[in-house]
């Protein structure tokens, strides 16, 4: 009985597969196997939403900043040619990132800064960026204050290199040229421009006697002479510093003095801007005298074109108040160490003056 049943079992098995093999092609209401898409397909198709795990969205949106209170040192006076342009770099940097932002001007004063940067700390903001005009030595005591407070501190324009090392990892960075390099290529680049010649003579007009901030005019200084250049020097006084006018008389005075100056070169973004009027009160005209300095300026740009000012280099000071609001935005936010960001990094002649005359009009360079 077990055999036939397990016989009809297998006959029945092997009509199936029959049937099957001569079964004929799938009908169209049957599901059609899956292809590839076509490139058109490809291409106008959007791709599917990551899945979960495969990480959120960006961490920073509109206003990841907010909250967060800084005070910012632009340095001179509202409305001066570099300052200015700083203090334009920090406010969009407080417009992109929401952080309430109070700026503090010091009219270049190292004095000032220090009251002014005490001041600061006594409103316990999140962060200060500060100007390091006055040194280490002065500077460095009253940051360990606002750091032991936990108050984030940064620098611009003039680097704080003890302070820096030592509160690197806490936040401290710095935007802006390295100070001797700029004033030795400067000066190298003046040089090299204005063909002088060994035993030739040089004005330059600049702040050596200020600690850290003096080591810009010192660089010029050294390329000089290594050239071979005479060097005539004279220190910017606190009334010049604070405004460019009142040098006039002293410029008068020391190209009286020297009538063998050749070369001008003036390390302090204002004095630049103001060569021409220096020029004309000494009784000059353009090119009488080759003109070079520190920094870009809507006064330096028109002095270019004007043949009054021959070389500047640029620190594209913008990046120095955007960067400085920025650093202390994401070590409070997000603990990112301190930055290094030298903005100064190229020379304007009149060459391609014309190409940044449009954004430095528009105090962005």
């Amino acid at each position: 009985m077990f055999k036939k049943v397990s016989r009809g079992i297998t006959l029945l098995a092997l009509c199936a597969l029959a049937l099957s093999a001569c079964a004929p092609a799938a009908t169209a209401t049957q599901a059609p196997v899956a292809q590839a898409p076509t490139q058109a397909q490809a291409v106008t198709q959007a791709p599917a939403s990551p899945a979960a795990t495969q990480g959120g969205a960006p961490a920073a949106g509109t206003n990841w900043c907010s909250g967060v209170n800084i005070v910012f040192f632009p340095g001179g006076t509202p409305g001066g040619g570099f300052e200015q342009v700083v203090y334009n770099g920090a406010v969009q940097a407080a417009k992109d990132t929401g952080a309430n932002v109070q700026y503090v001007w010091s009219d270049w004063d190292p004095a000032k800064m220090i009251t002014q940067f005490q001041q600061a700390v006594a409103t316990k903001p999140d962060g200060i960026a500060i100007m390091g005009h006055p040194g280490d030595t002065a500077f460095d005591p009253l940051i360990d204050n606002a750091e032991s407070q936990g108050i984030i501190v940064t620098s611009m324009n003039t680097q704080l290199p003890l302070a820096q090392a030592k509160y690197s990892a806490n936040g401290f960075g710095y935007a802006g040229a390295i100070l001797y390099n700029a004033g030795y290529s400067l000066g190298q680049e003046a040089v090299k421009e204005s063909g002088l010649k060994a035993g030739d003579t040089a004005f330059l007009w600049g702040l050596k006697a200020q600690a850290g901030r003096g080591e810009r005019t010192q660089g010029v200084q050294d390329a000089l002479e290594k050239a071979g250049l005479k060097v005539v020097y004279q220190e910017i006084d606190d009334a010049t510093n604070a405004n460019a006018s009142a040098g006039v008389p002293v410029f008068t005075g020391i190209m009286s003095a020297h009538p063998e100056i050749k070369m001008v070169i003036t390390d302090h973004g204002n004095l630049t801007g103001t060569i021409q009027t220096f020029l004309q009160a000494a009784g000059k005209k353009p090119g009488d005298v080759f003109a070079a300095g520190f920094d870009i300026s809507g006064n330096a740009i028109t002095a270019i074109q004007g043949g009054w000012l021959q070389l500047v280099i640029d620190q594209q000071q913008y990046l120095q108040g955007y960067f400085g609001v920025l650093q202390l935005c994401l070590t409070k936010q997000y603990h990112f160490a301190g930055l290094q960001i030298d903005t100064g990094a190229g020379f304007v002649n009149k060459d391609n003056v014309d190409t940044l005359a449009p954004l430095i009009k528009l105090q962005v360079r």
